[in-house]
This record gives C-alpha cells, structure tokens and sequence, in this order.
C-alpha cells in the first residue's frame, strides 16, 4: 500500500480497527490500543518531516478507540483454600512440578508478574528463619519470542513502569518463606543465581510453566471450576495477591507499591475485587437515612 494511500479516510479507519484487535481477532487491552496509536501517529508524522505526507491523516479523522473492560473479572481471582490446592496440585505434577511450586507461590503470595519469577535470583531474596522475609526485584525476564532479539536469546529489562536499575521491594509471608527455603534446599540455583530452571536448564518458559498450570488446574478444580474463568492463567495468582491485601485492609498506596502499580490502575483494575466493604457502607448509609 502506497503511503499516500493514508491520506484517505477509509484506510486510516481501517488501521485504527485494526491495532484495535490481536492477532487472534479478540479486542485488544486499552493501554495496548494507545500504545499502538500512539507508535502510527510518531511514524506518520515521520512521514510529514520527511515531505512523503502533507499532513498526519490522524489529525484529521473522528475516531474512538472500543471500549474493553480493563478490570479484573473477580471470577478469575482464586481464594486462599482453592490457591493452596492448586499449588498442590502443581506439586503433585513430576519433577517439573515439584520445581515450580514455588514459582507459582511467587505469584500468589508475592503478587510477581511471570517474567520477574522468571529473573529472580538467590540475590533478590531475604529468607529469614522463621517470620516474614522481603524480595528485592530489579530485573523482569518477560517471555519474548527469540528471533525479536540482536543475539538470539531472550532479553531481560527493567521492571515493568519503572527506570533503569530501580529496585521494587515486597514483603513475602512466612508462608512463602518457607516455600523458597525448601527450594533452595532441594534444587539450588542456577549458575548465574536464577532460582528457577527450564526443562534444559535455561529460563523458564511460559510454555513450561502454562503446561504445568493447566494440568494443575484440571487436578485440583472441579469441572464446573474449570469451565468457569476461576484461576484460567497463572497471571490470575497475580490478581489474587492483590485482592487479598486490598480485603485485607492494605492501604491502596502500599498495595500500589508492592505490585508495581499506579494507585489509579490499582483501583481501576481491582476495584470490583475490593470483597466486603458492600454490607457496611449499606449499614452507613441505613444508618444515615434513618437519622433525617
């Protein structure tokens, strides 16, 4: 397609569609669809320095962006007694299993994302004897597609929303503690310090790890559980670490903290996951019309 070809209505709309969905033809997440407008506006107005374009054509054409829910579905968000259970379940599922029981616990109990379990190292980790202990993370290892990267390998950056070397600390429960002290013990390190290894001994990949969680969760959820969105992907660990400090009375500044999170985005996301508030502010507000 010629790039002056840009300069009619029609085609504009229909890249804007367009970086609106996946591949897969399913809508795409919000900060994705802005992040890629945002990515066609830059070139196009390339083009306009460069004499190829009049105008940027985006300028000029009424377009909104569809709406895509962004928080999570709260039917997602597995509680504590399933959570455990399906870490059992992981367990229970060979060696592989067994290694990476303690990688879901990170994301349970820790709130990580998968590709900054994916980097954690023994240098990241206070594990104290008994009590609470504290991760230190600088590094994500997000899963990226070999041939997007100069050598080949997967590339590690910095932590999601944040600068260069700046470090995210999290608090981590006895519970997982004592899940990480027991994995040391068993399966060490790798040899650059990693905590956990692939099937040949690199980073673990979300094939690996996906592989594991499904048959976990047919191991340990009912059908009408695995039917229904509870636990679908391993990141739902991720959303359920949140919920809980939020139900449990965290300030959304420091929960914001631990996951990475502007508070904004954290309350926009897991507002309708914030449990039990509902019945009080209902008293309040009895209380108050009953009292005029």
């Amino acid at each position: 397609m010629p790039l002056r070809a840009f300069e009619e209505v029609t085609t504009v709309h229909a890249a804007l569609n367009a970086l609106a969905q996946r591949a897969d033809g399913a809508p795409a997440a919000a900060n994705t669809i802005a992040r890629k407008r945002a990515v066609l506006y830059a070139a196009l107005g390339y083009a306009v320095d460069l004499g190829r374009l009049e105008f940027n054509p985006l300028d000029r054409v009424k377009w909104k962006a569809p709406k895509v829910a962004e928080a999570v579905d709260r039917r997602a968000v597995v509680d504590h007694t399933r959570a455990r259970r399906l870490l059992a379940a992981v367990r229970s599922q060979g060696p592989m299993g067994q290694h990476l029981e303690a990688f879901f616990g990170c994301m349970y109990y820790a709130g990580l994302r998968p590709g900054e379990v994916v980097a954690l190292g023994k240098a990241n980790v206070s594990l104290p004897a008994s009590g609470w202990g504290e991760l230190a993370l600088n590094l994500s290892d997000p899963a990226t597609a070999s041939q997007w990267t100069d050598d080949g390998e997967r590339r590690r950056r910095q932590l999601k929303h944040r600068a260069q070397a700046e470090v995210r600390f999290v608090p981590i429960a006895p519970q997982l503690v004592a899940l990480l002290r027991g994995h040391l013990d068993r399966f060490g390190t790798a040899p650059d310090g990693r905590l956990f290894r692939g099937e040949f001994g690199g980073p673990v990949s979300d094939s690996v790890y996906g592989r594991v969680w499904q048959k976990a969760r047919a191991a340990a959820l009912t059908a009408e559980e695995q039917a229904s969105p509870l636990a679908a992907r391993p990141y739902d660990l991720r959303h359920a670490a949140a919920s809980t400090w939020l139900n449990a009375g965290v300030p959304a500044t420091q929960v914001a903290e631990w996951a990475g999170h502007s508070v904004h985005v954290l309350l926009k996301v897991y507002a309708k996951c914030i449990l039990g508030q509902e019945d009080a502010t209902r008293w309040r507000i009895e209380v108050a019309l009953e009292g005029s």
